[in-house]
């Protein structure tokens, strides 16, 4: 991969703004203004072109260790540098799980590696993700890795003592417990979401209320303890307005939403198509609507892709026996302008805030979600939103191709992603 070196960009718009030249010397950001001088620098005309700062992302699964069939750290990072991500939190449902000091530095060794993208782990909250027992928590904040986001994600800490206790340790170092919030009980045997299509379809519903309720039992135990929660994939009407109530008692509570929830809807599940089972599953067009509203009002703090890479014969089978999940770092970006800002619900200085500031505070990803200035990090997405192009998986840097997006048209394409000054993706092509 190439070593950092000067860079101009020409007249990107900077945020969406107007436009300006940015020069990249070495890792961090040397210049931002008017016909600045490119010297030596490999000049990249940026006309109409929106610059961000490096995507983040709170939300995915690298699958190493355990399942390389699916991904492994090096694929993972080389999506999310095409998708213009300069740091992933990777999640612990690996095997063995990350729940101790040894699995996160591993992770995270391996992403400093393959140096296509920061990679964060996130810990175990319980070990072995069984929910009955506290993993080592300290000991993974305490590791190379500096571990501060803690999640079961795939399963929910459904036993509110440990949640309880979760919360409280945390305290200490200012770590943050993200929930897959799911009552195990309310959705045994679960296929989609419960409704009207679940109902004529005759398949397993999962109902909101099984969201709902585990998010008002965490925000309270949040308040209790005074401790951060953040609530992963959020996907009904109903916990926007838990959530929200809950920012307005002045709870710390962050929130999530995936892009496939702001775009798809249950009712893509009458063809059978095993690409669209995740979980949470998607909702109802009521639900899509509340979502990005408040995406907008900032109720729900950012855009997570919860990437979920599967090989081809765990989706290419029979709806009940299918894994759920779906690959997201690479469309991300796209959904996102299609569903927030060809709709005037968000700027691109509002995409900079949900999908690279935001993350990046909650995450205490140091050195991501700075601004696009001199003496900053030079870490930066190039955009260009004029373009319009239909999903093909067979081009995906991801080794899994499980998108329910192929052969939908999507606007936008990352041109270049920029890893401290380091061209990982020039125009449109891996470094």
């Amino acid at each position: 991969m190439s070593e950092p070196k000067k860079t101009l960009l020409r007249g990107a718009k900077v945020l969406g703004g107007e436009a300006q030249d940015v020069l990249i010397d070495g890792e961090t950001i040397a210049q931002v203004g008017e016909n600045l001088e490119a010297g030596d620098a490999t000049v990249v005309e940026a006309g109409g072109k929106i610059l961000l700062p490096g995507l983040v992302d709170l939300h995915t699964h690298l699958r190493e260790p355990g399942r390389e069939d699916s991904e492994t750290v090096l694929t993972g990072t080389r999506a999310a540098a095409t998708g213009g991500y300069t740091a992933v939190f990777a999640m612990a449902n690996t095997f063995p799980v990350a729940d101790t000091a040894g699995v996160v530095e591993q992770v995270w060794r391996l992403g400093k590696e393959h140096g296509y993208c920061d990679v964060q782990p996130i810990g175990a909250v319980t070990v072995g993700l069984e929910g009955k027992k506290l993993a080592e928590l300290g000991a993974m904040h305490d590791s190379a890795a500096g571990v501060t986001v803690f999640s079961d994600d795939g399963k929910c800490v459904d036993d509110a003592v440990i949640m309880r206790r979760a919360l409280e340790y945390v305290k200490a170092f200012g770590g943050v417990v993200a929930q897959h919030a799911q009552e195990p009980r309310l959705t045994e045997g679960a296929q989609m979401n419960e409704g009207v299509v679940s109902a004529e379809l005759g398949l397993g519903g999962w109902p909101a209320v099984a969201e709902e309720s585990i998010i008002a039992r965490d925000v309270l135990l949040a308040e209790h303890v005074g401790s951060r929660v953040h609530i992963c994939h959020l996907s009904t009407a109903g916990s926007v307005e838990i959530v929200r109530w809950a920012k307005s008692r002045g709870i710390d509570v962050t929130a999530e939403v995936t892009p496939h929830h702001l775009l798809l809807t249950d009712e893509l599940v009458r063809t059978y198509n095993p690409v669209y089972k995740v979980n949470p599953p998607l909702r109802t067009e009521r639900d899509v609507m509340a979502l990005r509203e408040a995406l907008a009002d900032g109720t729900i703090d950012i855009v997570a892709t919860d990437h979920a890479p599967h090989p081809h014969e765990d989706k290419d089978c029979e709806w009940a026996a299918a894994a759920m999940g779906m690959v997201g770092l690479e469309t991300a970006l796209s959904v996102v302008q299609q569903t927030m800002v060809e709709t005037g619900l968000l700027t691109w200085e509002g995409v900079a805030d949900r999908m690279s500031f935001a993350p990046a505070r909650i995450g205490r990803a140091e050195g991501h979600g700075r601004p696009v200035s001199a003496g900053e990090p030079a870490n930066l997405t190039l955009l260009d939103p004029a373009y319009r192009g239909t999903v093909d998986p067979a081009g995906f840097a991801s080794r899994s191709r499980n998108t329910p997006y192929e052969g939908r048209e999507l606007p936008g394409r990352v041109t270049h992603t920029f890893l401290r000054g380091r061209a990982t993706l020039m125009d449109g092509k891996l470094a």
